[in-house]
């Protein structure tokens, strides 16, 4: 643990420039922390470790590196698609039941299971049934024509009622296609497919096909030992027109699934309003938090530290008006968005300090593989999703290939072998950041309040409050020196991020500094 470091200078109290914590209540974790406020470690499989030296990522290489998860100090690891599909990511099914051979073995992956559970990691996969690859075999099948026992498994169409349809789908958040309906080549009949034609939408209607997908849940719940799912494109099992259709399915879901797994987690990702989102909690009782993604960055482009506590202090009232049991998925970045670097523009105290606030607001947050050394990556989405830069290129020897890297190389990121001894560095700024919310009850289990004190719009300030411990959370998220109030009888530092002075009841906060008082 490391100590605060303090010295004094003048009449106020200095904290030194680099970040520096001090002895939290409660150290060592406070509990479990899993589901409700546990962190998760999202990995891309294809491109975090190559065992054998074909270009690509491999289950194998993720057990090797599982040590690397450890150290950040997460609870669970969420694995993007890991099964059978033509597409390099993998959100288009063809064997539900099988792990992409690219990927290794289902034996590889059980084995990857047992060691992550002996380390206290559980295990989330990715799972998409809203639709499947068109070169699925039931596909295959139905396309044969409508007398195939397969054909009700998707949505079709005789194309003279849909043709003033085609090409008119609006656009949607987590959509820019506007062709819905497609020609499978054979007959008169189109299918229905909301992201591509490669993607053609499963036929929720059809009990079979809602018997198929439970199977499918519980057979990797049961013969295979996740701990849960995240659930694609959640609010798109049903046309979007029926959204109650939605809402009764993924509590017909979680039914389910509870019956083999009565601890089962399931995250969703309903891309959309908060009051889109929070009907889907009943059956979905984790959700992911676009709005904080996105306010969190609005909040640098406007220098308005008020906007995010704003705004999550809302979203959680709402939430609790339907269940007080919901789990809040926040995050910074994942596999569809920028890398939270890029996001801001290059600038590293930014993206440290976001961090800080990701790590010190309530939820139960995400964190995407490479973030933690710094990674960059701007859309389209393979750039996203770039290979992980474990040593120098000279001496990496499972850095993966299967794509030329355009942002994250070793002249733009530090690789994490020569981050490890550097106090400075983003992996160590991770680790020590998460270690801080990791023992401490009030950042992890606390309330969310409104700042004690009044506070200029540059200031993102905060009340964490867990049984009658509260901890002060200041952010400084300008480039100019701030000074604000100090909140009566608040005096003990638990955290800092460059340096504050404290001095005469009044904090000085230089650009893009965070302080944690109690």
């Amino acid at each position: 643990m490391i100590k605060k470091a303090l010295c004094i200078a003048g009449a106020g109290l200095m904290m030194s420039s680099c970040a520096q914590t001090s002895e939290l209540p409660g150290n060592g974790r406070p509990g479990d922390l899993w589901p409700k406020a546990g962190i998760t470690y999202e990995i891309f499989i294809q491109s975090f470790y190559d065992t054998d030296n074909d270009g690509i990522g491999d289950i194998k290489g993720v057990t090797e590196k599982l040590d690397h998860v450890v150290e950040l100090g997460v609870d669970a690891i969420w694995f993007m698609p890991l099964m059978p599909s033509p597409s390099y990511h993998k959100y288009d099914v063809t064997d539900y039941k099988a792990i992409h051979p690219d990927y290794g073995t289902m034996e590889d992956f059980k084995q990857l299971i047992e060691k992550a559970h002996k380390n206290n990691i559980k295990i989330v996969i990715d799972m998409i049934i809203n639709h499947t690859s068109d070169e699925h075999p039931w596909f295959m099948e139905a396309k044969k024509g409508r007398e195939n026992p397969y054909r009700d498994y998707y949505v079709w169409a005789h194309k003279d009622t849909i043709a003033d349809h085609i090409n008119k789908k609006k656009t949607t958040l987590d959509s820019d296609n506007i062709r819905q309906w497609h020609d499978p080549g054979e007959g008169e009949d189109y299918y229905y497919g909301f992201f591509t034609g490669g993607m053609p939408d499963l036929n929720f209607d059809n009990s079979a096909v809602r018997e198929e997908i439970y199977e499918i849940g519980r057979y990797w719940l049961e013969e295979i030992g996740v701990d849960g799912f995240r659930l694609d494109a959640a609010k798109h099992i049903y046309p979007d027109d029926r959204p109650d259709d939605n809402h009764a399915f993924w509590k017909a879901f979680r039914a389910e699934m509870e019956k083999v797994k009565p601890d089962v987690y399931l995250v969703g990702e309903v891309y959309d309003m908060k009051e889109v989102v929070a009907p889907y909690l009943p059956g979905l009782p984790a959700l992911f938090n676009f709005d904080f993604h996105y306010t969190l960055l609005d909040a640098y482009k406007e220098t308005d530290g008020h906007k995010l506590v704003e705004r999550q202090i809302e979203i959680l009232s709402y939430y609790n008006n339907i269940t007080d049991d919901f789990i809040d998925a926040t995050f910074s970045s994942n596999h569809d968005q920028p890398r939270l670097l890029s996001s801001l523009n290059g600038d590293r105290m930014k993206a440290k300090q976001a961090l800080a606030i990701l790590m010190t607001m309530p939820g139960a947050p995400y964190l995407y593989y490479g973030e933690e050394i710094g990674m960059l990556g701007e859309k389209p989405d393979e750039h996203i999703r770039e290979p992980f830069l474990w040593d120098v290129e000279t001496k990496d020897t499972g850095r993966t290939t299967w794509i030329a890297p355009k942002h994250s190389t070793d002249k733009t990121v530090t690789p994490l072998a020569q981050q490890k001894d550097h106090a400075e560095s983003f992996f160590s700024h991770y680790k020590q950041v998460i270690q801080l919310r990791q023992s401490s009850k009030v950042l992890t289990l606390g309330d969310l309040q409104a700042a004690a004190v009044d506070t200029p719009k540059a200031i993102m300030a905060y009340v964490r409050s867990y049984q009658g411990e509260k901890a002060h959370v200041f952010h400084n998220i300008s480039d100019q020196e701030v000074e604000i109030e100090q909140p009566e009888g608040v005096t003990d530092v638990l955290y800092q991020l460059e340096s504050a002075i404290l001095s005469h009841k009044k904090i000085k906060l230089k650009p893009y500094s965070s302080i944690i008082l109690k």
